[in-house]
């Protein structure tokens, strides 16, 4: 900065790895993250740019040389989309992206391995190896254990919509790489039901609610690393500085840029270690009853998974009504 002072986005650097929440691939060279996420959302607001054009049109063509009937055009499309548009990414960021499976496969665990393997396979004709992606699921019970399975082939996972500690658990005790649990969504959710316009962020339920999952995988060892995701303002971020990653949207990152000021540590392995949690075993049955007692996350959860197949819902209109309607037809490699 002119006057010297240090930024709070370079100060939380310190502690805490920060990872783009976008599919903007320009505010990403901007901002120079260490990783990047995407999701339905993102990419259907980068595909109304238009600078991603092209990127959009390789996937229809790769689409229509590699679908073996009409009804998969669009399906092959969007695979293609999402991989393509993490594949530029990673042509910038020097860690890893994240790219959601379709969230209609929320409940599906053979149907979420399948796509994760096509992803995979993709961004490998790509030239990025898997070690550099992150396979987005929903954190449902079918979710995570499909994230289970796909670890085991060393494939890795993100678990996403993830609101409290025993989705949390759930996902650590399946070995997960990484899960992302939804601050400013809890957030939402806590302003509407107390009727509050403004919540000091130490009352905060997202900041709480990380800072508890924090704690325990800290204390009991896990390896499973935290990325506190959506926010809605910079204090919920500095509030978790010390969080192992923080996927933060470009406006966020820029008020970080401006402030100016030191930023302290607020979560550390010490903490974690003198807490008084204790182990909680998670299995199916325990999951499903502690999902159902939690209004927020049960109610956060299926609202987040409903919104995200509207936005796959919107892409998939937008590819159908410029690219093939009244024009399905395939390449002559691959006849119906």
């Amino acid at each position: 900065m002119a006057d010297g002072k240090e930024n709070k986005l370079k100060g939380l650097k310190a502690y805490t790895v920060i990872v783009a929440d976008s599919g903007d691939i320009e505010a990403i060279k901007q901002h120079k993250p260490q990783d990047a996420t995407t999701n339905p959302s993102l990419i259907l607001k980068a595909t109304e740019m238009p600078q991603y054009a092209s990127i959009i049109e390789n996937a229809v063509d790769w689409a229509r040389k590699h679908a073996h009937k009409e009804e998969e055009l669009v399906e092959k499309t969007v695979v293609k989309l999402f991989v393509d548009f993490g594949s530029e990414i990673l042509k910038i960021v020097p860690g890893r992206v994240s790219t959601e499976v379709d969230a209609r496969l929320s409940f599906d665990i053979e149907g979420s391995i399948k796509r994760a393997r096509e992803y995979i396979a993709l961004y490998e004709e790509n030239g990025f190896g898997r070690e550099r992606i992150l396979v987005k699921l929903a954190s449902t019970w079918e979710g995570i254990k499909a994230a289970e399975a796909l670890e085991k082939e060393g494939i890795h996972c993100n678990m996403t919509l993830l609101f409290n500690l025993a989705q949390a658990i759930a996902s650590a005790e399946a070995k997960v790489t990484l899960i992302s649990p939804f601050v400013g969504r809890i957030f939402d959710w806590q302003k509407k039901k107390e009727g509050r316009e403004a919540i000091p962020v130490t009352e905060d339920m997202g900041v709480k609610s990380v800072e508890e999952i924090f704690h325990y995988y800290k204390k009991f060892g896990y390896k499973t690393e935290i990325m506190g995701a959506s926010f809605r303002n910079i204090d919920e971020i500095l509030a978790l500085a010390g969080c192992d990653l923080l996927t933060i949207a470009p406006a966020l990152l820029d008020q970080l840029l401006k402030a100016e000021g030191t930023v302290p540590r607020k979560l550390n392995l010490t903490d974690s270690k003198a807490s008084k949690l204790e182990k909680i075993h998670m299995d199916e049955k325990s999951f499903l009853w502690k999902m159902c007692e939690d209004e927020m996350a049960s109610e956060k959860l299926f609202e987040g998974i409903r919104n995200f197949a509207k936005d796959t819902i919107k892409l998939e209109g937008y590819l159908k009504d410029k690219f093939f309607k009244g024009n399905t037809k395939l390449s002559a490699s691959k006849p119906l």
